[in-house]
């Protein structure tokens, strides 16, 4: 739930593609929007909890696209639901 006075910003799920290392961790690979364009992420700058950014759910990764810095969120589903991992979005600027 927000808190009062604060909005939040709207979200944009993606596709992406994903890769994960020998431990285990997982980081994206490229953004794939509905209309099918795809944008490779050059690289993963930086890593940290969701919350870090003012949301409450998932993970806030800083990428690296075309040059230029870009924000990509993953959202955990409910752990109640195996077969869904989770979800990725943009916020709409």
């Amino acid at each position: 739930m927000d808190a009062p006075g604060r909005r939040q910003s709207e979200r944009i799920y993606v596709k992406a593609n994903i890769a994960f290392d020998k431990t285990g961790y997982m980081h994206p690979t490229a953004i794939i929007w509905e209309d099918g364009r795809i944008f490779p992420i050059e690289t993963v700058r930086d890593f940290r909890p969701g919350s870090a950014e003012g949301d409450d759910v998932g993970d806030c990764y800083t990428v690296v696209i075309g040059g230029q810095e870009k924000i990509l969120f993953f959202e955990r589903a409910d752990p109640r639901f195996s077969s869904r991992f989770g979800r990725w979005f943009v916020k709409k600027q």
